[in-house]
């Protein structure tokens, strides 16, 4: 059964995963970084370097945080969803070197003055955040030489840009409740990175298994 509609993009943010699923849900395994959201053997948290600190800019059930934090990584894992984030911190509960945050991911880089050796976001708040008010923010808050790195799903051909979501709870409430999400072609990310400031940019599109549905765009910078 559909919980109530939203009225908020936290509070699609809150019903969009829980509704998929009757009843407790399985913790994830956690037993490898994911950048796909695919059963796949793409490329994991190598591309993070070896941190000893990590930001993890909107988690959801916080597998890849997880993954980061039992290897020996200090992770903190913002999310704008509190429903979210308590799931999240059920979920990973034992896990000593992972902190939950219930925050907007701006905000949070506004108010905390920690710097970390990663910043990432896999289908995440990358995805959902204006880069210009978003990329300066994340400057600001990596440590020289660590990495920036975010996926989403690869964009339609002339897609570019803010994109107003649809689907559950969306259609037909332009006027009273609208989710965006950013997406752009690698050429694109990778000039908007350097603009603010990042380096050694690498993108990337990896390819989704069924030949009939987009791929992940990947993208990794440092500071």
């Amino acid at each position: 059964m559909l919980s109530a509609a939203p009225n908020t993009p936290a509070e699609y943010w809150d019903t969009y995963k829980p509704h998929r699923c009757e009843g407790p849900q399985p913790r994830p395994a956690a037993d490898r970084f994911n950048w796909t959201g695919l059963d796949d053997e793409g490329p994991g948290a190598e591309l993070l370097g070896s941190p000893a600190s990590a930001l993890d800019l909107g988690p959801a059930e916080g597998e890849n945080a997880a993954f980061l934090a039992r290897a020996g990584v200090e992770v903190t894992a913002v999310d704008f969803s509190a429903v979210q984030v308590d799931r999240a911190r059920a979920f990973w509960a034992d896990e000593a070197h992972l902190t939950f945050v219930h925050a907007d991911a701006c905000a949070f880089l506004d108010d905390d003055p920690r710097e970390y050796e990663a910043i990432y976001s896999t289908w995440g708040a990358v995805w959902f955040t204006d880069p210009e008010e978003l990329f300066p923010r994340v400057a600001a808050r990596l440590m020289s030489g660590g990495v920036f790195g975010f996926s989403h799903r690869e964009p339609v051909t002339g897609q570019y840009g803010a994109q107003r979501m649809g689907g559950t709870w969306l259609e037909g409430r332009e006027t009273d409740l609208t989710v965006l999400r950013w997406q752009y072609g690698p050429g694109q990310w990778a000039d908007i990175l350097k603009r603010h400031g990042f380096a050694a940019v690498h993108t990337e599109v990896l390819p989704n298994p069924d030949r009939a549905a987009l791929g992940t765009l990947l993208v990794t910078a440092k500071a």
